[in-house]
């Protein structure tokens, strides 16, 4: 193995703090991924990875090297590129909001990977942020606002919220003229996954915010199984306008309050500060501030 392939090597490990999975990752034997870093270690003359048979981490040393391992490849790949006009390969980990991907993603997939055929685009869902450099994933897709995390985010978009509700609903339980109705209705509760809690409805009312936690009829975890709740009559619920779009023009859900909507909910790439863009990424970046640009 060449020293581009080693320092490539040894960077996924310290990458996924493991010999196993940064194996996995780059086609290689467990075998052949130990050896390159006891001769890395052998050639310059220091320890560079803290061993134990459950963990692994970089030393001092190691960390040191490991930013020059990352600058180096990511410089030679990208010269490589522009040299050669190769287009961009390899796998592509990116974790994002189910809906969000459904929506905003998945329509466009083909037309971009037909444009960068030896891309390999593994998709996992969720909503809590990842450790992106332990967990081997190169960007995350986020709804809403995000706690600091040390990572680089891009916001890509702000999608418009409303307070919707079904007409089944209404007709049990009376309209929704105004804030103060609210005491007499319920809700279907979207439970936090930072916080355990369910979220209470926001409201701008003359240019501040304003919280309400009505009672709550049932708490779910996923928005598809909140909207569909509101669908049965189950409650008041709050989504982007984007993501009931379909309901509202058959009217099996309606939208009350507009004149006090939510804020706007920001949507977010993140990807790690410490780790230099690699030509993969910042097409699929570039990529996603387009399409949702010409969808929101």
């Amino acid at each position: 193995m060449d020293r581009i392939d080693a320092m490539r090597l040894f960077a996924r490990v310290v990458e996924r703090r493991s010999f196993t999975l940064a194996a996995q990752d780059l086609a290689v034997p467990r075998s052949t991924a130990t050896e390159v870093v006891k001769q890395l270690e052998a050639r310059l003359g220091v320890r560079l990875l803290q061993r134990t048979t459950r963990f692994v981490a970089p030393t001092l040393d190691g960390d040191a090297y490991y930013r020059h391992c990352v600058k180096v490849v990511a410089d030679i790949e990208e010269g490589e590129a522009a040299f050669s006009g190769a287009k961009p390969s390899g796998a592509l980990h990116v974790d994002v909001h189910g809906t969000l991907a459904r929506h905003f993603m998945l329509p466009g997939l083909p037309r971009f990977l037909e444009q960068y055929p030896d891309l390999h685009l593994i998709l996992s869902e969720g909503d809590r942020l990842v450790d992106l450099i332990k967990e081997g994933v190169d960007c995350v897709l986020r709804v809403g606002e995000l706690p600091s995390s040390g990572m680089v985010a891009r916001r890509v978009a702000l999608l418009e919220e409303g307070t919707f509700v079904s007409p089944a609903y209404v007709a049990r339980y009376g309209e929704i003229r105004s804030l103060e109705d609210l005491e007499k209705h319920r809700i279907v509760g979207f439970v936090s996954s930072a916080t355990g809690q369910v979220l209470p409805l926001e409201f701008s009312v003359g240019g501040k915010l304003r919280h309400l936690l009505p009672r709550v009829a049932v708490s779910v975890t996923a928005a598809e199984t909140m909207v569909s709740a509101a669908r049965l009559g189950l409650g008041i619920i709050q989504v982007p306008s984007y993501h009931i779009a379909k309901d509202l023009a058959a009217g099996t859900l309606i939208e009350v309050l507009q004149d006090v909507r939510p804020s706007p909910t920001p949507v977010s790439l993140l990807y790690p500060r410490t780790r230099q863009l690699a030509p993969r990424v910042r097409v699929f970046i570039d990529w996603m501030i387009q399409e949702f640009a010409a969808l929101s």
